[in-house]
Protein backbone atom coordinates (compact mmCIF):
# COMPACT_ATOMS: atom_id res chain seq x y z
CA UNK A 1 0.00 0.00 0.00
CA UNK A 2 1.14 3.53 -0.72
CA UNK A 3 0.65 6.67 1.35
CA UNK A 4 0.75 10.41 0.84
CA UNK A 5 2.51 12.65 3.34
CA UNK A 6 -0.76 13.40 5.13
CA UNK A 7 -1.83 9.76 5.41
CA UNK A 8 1.58 8.48 6.51
CA UNK A 9 2.00 11.28 9.04
CA UNK A 10 -1.42 10.50 10.51
CA UNK A 11 -0.67 6.78 10.73
CA UNK A 12 2.79 7.34 12.28
CA UNK A 13 1.63 9.97 14.76
CA UNK A 14 3.98 12.67 13.47
CA UNK A 15 3.42 15.91 11.61
CA UNK A 16 3.49 16.23 7.80
CA UNK A 17 6.11 18.91 8.33
CA UNK A 18 8.39 16.29 9.96
CA UNK A 19 8.11 14.01 6.92
CA UNK A 20 8.88 16.89 4.59
CA UNK A 21 11.89 17.80 6.71
CA UNK A 22 13.15 14.19 6.60
CA UNK A 23 12.89 14.42 2.82
CA UNK A 24 14.76 17.73 2.73
CA UNK A 25 17.71 16.43 4.76
CA UNK A 26 17.76 13.15 2.82
CA UNK A 27 17.06 10.82 5.72
CA UNK A 28 13.75 9.57 4.28
CA UNK A 29 13.00 10.23 0.63
CA UNK A 30 9.58 9.32 -0.84
CA UNK A 31 9.38 6.38 -3.22
CA UNK A 32 8.21 8.74 -5.94
CA UNK A 33 6.47 12.00 -6.71
CA UNK A 34 3.13 11.50 -8.46
CA UNK A 35 1.76 13.54 -11.38
CA UNK A 36 0.08 15.95 -8.96
CA UNK A 37 3.36 16.66 -7.17
CA UNK A 38 2.54 14.66 -4.02
CA UNK A 39 5.18 12.65 -2.22
CA UNK A 40 4.28 8.95 -2.25
CA UNK A 41 5.67 6.46 0.28
CA UNK A 42 5.73 2.68 -0.09
CA UNK A 43 6.58 -0.29 2.13
CA UNK A 44 10.34 0.34 2.19
CA UNK A 45 9.85 3.94 3.28
CA UNK A 46 7.35 2.90 5.96
CA UNK A 47 9.85 0.40 7.36
CA UNK A 48 12.61 3.02 7.33
CA UNK A 49 10.37 5.55 9.07
CA UNK A 50 9.71 3.00 11.79
CA UNK A 51 13.47 2.60 12.25
CA UNK A 52 13.99 6.36 12.36
CA UNK A 53 11.31 6.78 15.02
CA UNK A 54 12.82 3.95 17.08
CA UNK A 55 16.21 5.63 16.96
CA UNK A 56 14.68 9.02 17.81
CA UNK A 57 13.01 7.42 20.83
CA UNK A 58 16.46 6.25 21.90
CA UNK A 59 17.71 9.85 21.74
CA UNK A 60 19.96 9.63 18.67
CA UNK A 61 20.37 12.83 16.60
CA UNK A 62 19.06 12.75 13.04
CA UNK A 63 22.53 13.06 11.54
CA UNK A 64 23.64 9.89 13.33
CA UNK A 65 20.43 8.07 12.38
CA UNK A 66 21.01 8.99 8.74
CA UNK A 67 24.52 7.57 8.90
CA UNK A 68 23.23 4.31 10.41
CA UNK A 69 20.38 3.59 8.03
CA UNK A 70 22.36 4.59 4.94
CA UNK A 71 25.18 2.12 5.58
CA UNK A 72 25.48 -0.58 2.92
CA UNK A 73 25.50 -3.25 5.62
CA UNK A 74 22.43 -1.89 7.45
CA UNK A 75 20.23 -4.85 8.37
CA UNK A 76 16.66 -3.91 9.28
CA UNK A 77 15.93 -7.21 11.06
CA UNK A 78 19.08 -6.92 13.13
CA UNK A 79 18.20 -3.31 13.97
CA UNK A 80 14.75 -4.36 15.15
CA UNK A 81 16.26 -7.06 17.33
CA UNK A 82 18.56 -4.46 18.87
CA UNK A 83 15.59 -2.12 19.45
CA UNK A 84 13.78 -4.99 21.17
CA UNK A 85 16.74 -5.66 23.47
CA UNK A 86 16.89 -2.01 24.44
CA UNK A 87 13.15 -1.87 25.08
CA UNK A 88 13.38 -4.94 27.31
CA UNK A 89 16.24 -3.28 29.20
CA UNK A 90 14.14 -0.16 29.63
CA UNK A 91 11.16 -2.23 30.80
CA UNK A 92 13.39 -3.96 33.34
CA UNK A 93 14.60 -0.57 34.54
CA UNK A 94 11.03 0.71 34.93
CA UNK A 95 9.98 -2.49 36.72
CA UNK A 96 12.87 -1.98 39.14
CA UNK A 97 11.85 1.62 39.83
CA UNK A 98 8.17 0.68 40.27
CA UNK A 99 9.15 -2.08 42.68
CA UNK A 100 11.34 0.39 44.56
CA UNK A 101 8.48 2.91 44.82
CA UNK A 102 6.01 0.21 45.93
CA UNK A 103 8.35 -0.97 48.65
CA UNK A 104 9.01 2.60 49.79
CA UNK A 105 5.25 3.23 50.09
CA UNK A 106 4.83 0.00 52.05
CA UNK A 107 7.74 1.02 54.27
CA UNK A 108 6.15 4.41 54.98
CA UNK A 109 2.92 2.66 55.92
CA UNK A 110 4.84 0.44 58.31
CA UNK A 111 4.04 -2.70 56.35
CA UNK A 112 7.68 -3.61 55.61
CA UNK A 113 11.15 -2.53 56.69
CA UNK A 114 13.31 -1.06 53.96
CA UNK A 115 17.06 -0.66 54.35
CA UNK A 116 18.48 2.72 53.34
CA UNK A 117 20.59 1.05 50.66
CA UNK A 118 17.50 -0.44 49.02
CA UNK A 119 15.98 3.01 48.52
CA UNK A 120 18.61 3.91 45.94
CA UNK A 121 19.12 0.63 44.10
CA UNK A 122 16.59 1.49 41.41
CA UNK A 123 18.27 4.80 40.65
CA UNK A 124 21.73 3.26 40.48
CA UNK A 125 20.44 0.54 38.18
CA UNK A 126 18.90 3.23 36.00
CA UNK A 127 22.24 5.03 35.80
CA UNK A 128 24.06 1.83 34.83
CA UNK A 129 21.56 1.06 32.08
CA UNK A 130 21.70 4.62 30.74
CA UNK A 131 25.50 4.45 30.65
CA UNK A 132 25.35 1.07 28.92
CA UNK A 133 22.94 2.51 26.35
CA UNK A 134 25.11 5.57 25.64
CA UNK A 135 28.65 4.29 26.01
CA UNK A 136 28.49 0.55 26.65
CA UNK A 137 29.61 -0.68 23.25
CA UNK A 138 32.67 1.60 23.05
CA UNK A 139 33.75 1.01 26.66
CA UNK A 140 33.29 -2.76 26.46
CA UNK A 141 35.27 -2.92 23.20
CA UNK A 142 38.08 -0.89 24.76
CA UNK A 143 38.27 -2.45 28.24
CA UNK A 144 36.38 -5.75 28.02
CA UNK A 145 33.19 -7.06 29.61
CA UNK A 146 34.86 -8.09 32.87
CA UNK A 147 36.09 -4.57 33.65
CA UNK A 148 32.68 -3.06 32.91
CA UNK A 149 30.80 -5.64 34.98
CA UNK A 150 33.10 -5.07 37.96
CA UNK A 151 32.62 -1.32 37.64
CA UNK A 152 28.84 -1.72 37.56
CA UNK A 153 29.00 -3.99 40.60
CA UNK A 154 30.97 -1.37 42.53
CA UNK A 155 28.35 1.25 41.70
CA UNK A 156 25.50 -1.01 42.81
CA UNK A 157 27.32 -1.66 46.08
CA UNK A 158 27.81 2.03 46.88
CA UNK A 159 26.07 3.52 49.87
CA UNK A 160 24.09 6.73 49.45
CA UNK A 161 26.87 8.63 51.22
CA UNK A 162 29.59 7.13 49.02
CA UNK A 163 27.67 7.92 45.85
CA UNK A 164 27.13 11.52 46.96
CA UNK A 165 30.86 11.74 47.66
CA UNK A 166 31.75 10.59 44.14
CA UNK A 167 29.34 13.14 42.68
CA UNK A 168 31.00 15.91 44.70
CA UNK A 169 34.39 14.65 43.54
CA UNK A 170 33.26 14.82 39.89
CA UNK A 171 32.25 18.46 40.37
CA UNK A 172 35.54 19.20 42.14
CA UNK A 173 37.41 17.83 39.11
CA UNK A 174 35.54 20.21 36.80
CA UNK A 175 36.11 23.19 39.09
CA UNK A 176 39.82 22.39 39.41
CA UNK A 177 40.11 22.00 35.64
CA UNK A 178 38.43 25.37 35.16
CA UNK A 179 41.03 27.08 37.35
CA UNK A 180 43.89 25.06 35.89
CA UNK A 181 42.95 26.05 32.34
CA UNK A 182 43.49 29.70 33.26
CA UNK A 183 47.18 28.86 33.67
CA UNK A 184 47.32 27.19 30.28
CA UNK A 185 49.77 24.61 31.65
CA UNK A 186 48.67 20.95 31.78
CA UNK A 187 51.87 20.16 33.67
CA UNK A 188 51.22 22.81 36.32
CA UNK A 189 50.26 22.14 39.92
CA UNK A 190 46.52 22.76 39.47
CA UNK A 191 46.31 20.63 36.34
CA UNK A 192 48.14 17.79 38.05
CA UNK A 193 45.79 18.09 41.03
CA UNK A 194 42.86 17.69 38.58
CA UNK A 195 44.52 14.59 37.11
CA UNK A 196 45.04 13.13 40.59
CA UNK A 197 41.41 13.85 41.51
CA UNK A 198 40.35 12.18 38.27
CA UNK A 199 42.32 9.08 39.23
CA UNK A 200 40.67 9.12 42.65
CA UNK A 201 37.24 9.37 41.03
CA UNK A 202 38.03 6.48 38.68
CA UNK A 203 39.04 4.28 41.57
CA UNK A 204 35.52 4.63 42.99
CA UNK A 205 34.34 2.70 39.92
CA UNK A 206 37.34 0.73 38.68
CA UNK A 207 38.42 -2.53 40.26
CA UNK A 208 42.10 -1.71 39.64
CA UNK A 209 44.13 1.14 38.16
CA UNK A 210 46.67 1.28 35.38
CA UNK A 211 48.34 4.28 33.79
CA UNK A 212 47.66 2.86 30.33
CA UNK A 213 43.93 2.53 30.99
CA UNK A 214 43.78 6.05 32.45
CA UNK A 215 45.56 7.47 29.40
CA UNK A 216 43.29 5.53 27.05
CA UNK A 217 40.17 6.75 28.81
CA UNK A 218 41.01 10.46 28.60
CA UNK A 219 41.93 10.02 24.95
CA UNK A 220 38.46 8.57 24.41
CA UNK A 221 36.99 11.64 26.14
CA UNK A 222 38.46 13.72 23.32
CA UNK A 223 37.61 11.39 20.43
CA UNK A 224 34.04 10.58 21.46
CA UNK A 225 31.72 13.57 21.06
CA UNK A 226 29.43 12.42 23.89
CA UNK A 227 32.24 12.33 26.48
CA UNK A 228 33.70 15.53 25.05
CA UNK A 229 30.35 17.31 25.39
CA UNK A 230 30.20 16.37 29.08
CA UNK A 231 33.59 17.91 29.88
CA UNK A 232 33.23 20.85 27.51
CA UNK A 233 29.71 21.81 28.62
CA UNK A 234 30.92 24.73 30.74
CA UNK A 235 34.19 25.54 29.01
CA UNK A 236 35.43 24.57 25.52
CA UNK A 237 38.54 22.35 25.23
CA UNK A 238 38.26 21.03 28.79
CA UNK A 239 38.41 17.42 27.56
CA UNK A 240 41.65 18.15 25.68
CA UNK A 241 43.16 19.89 28.69
CA UNK A 242 42.24 16.99 30.99
CA UNK A 243 43.78 14.54 28.52
CA UNK A 244 47.01 16.55 28.36
CA UNK A 245 47.15 16.82 32.16
CA UNK A 246 46.60 13.10 32.63
CA UNK A 247 49.23 12.28 30.00
CA UNK A 248 51.73 14.26 32.10
CA UNK A 249 50.38 12.61 35.27
CA UNK A 250 50.95 9.08 33.92
CA UNK A 251 54.27 9.94 32.29
CA UNK A 252 53.16 9.71 28.69
CA UNK A 253 53.48 13.37 27.67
Amino acid sequence: MEYTVQKLACMAGISPRTLRYYDEIGILKPARINSSGYRIYGKREIDLLQQILFYREMGLPLEEIGDIISRPDFDMTEALEEHRRKLLDKRGQLDQLISNVDKTIASMKGEVTMADKEKFEGFKKKMIEENEDKYGREVREKYGDDVVEKSNAKLMGMSEEKYAETERLAEEILETLKEAMKTGDPAGALAQLAAALHKKWLMEYWDSYSKEAHAGLVQMYVCDERFKAYYDRNQPDTAEFLRDAVMVFVGKA
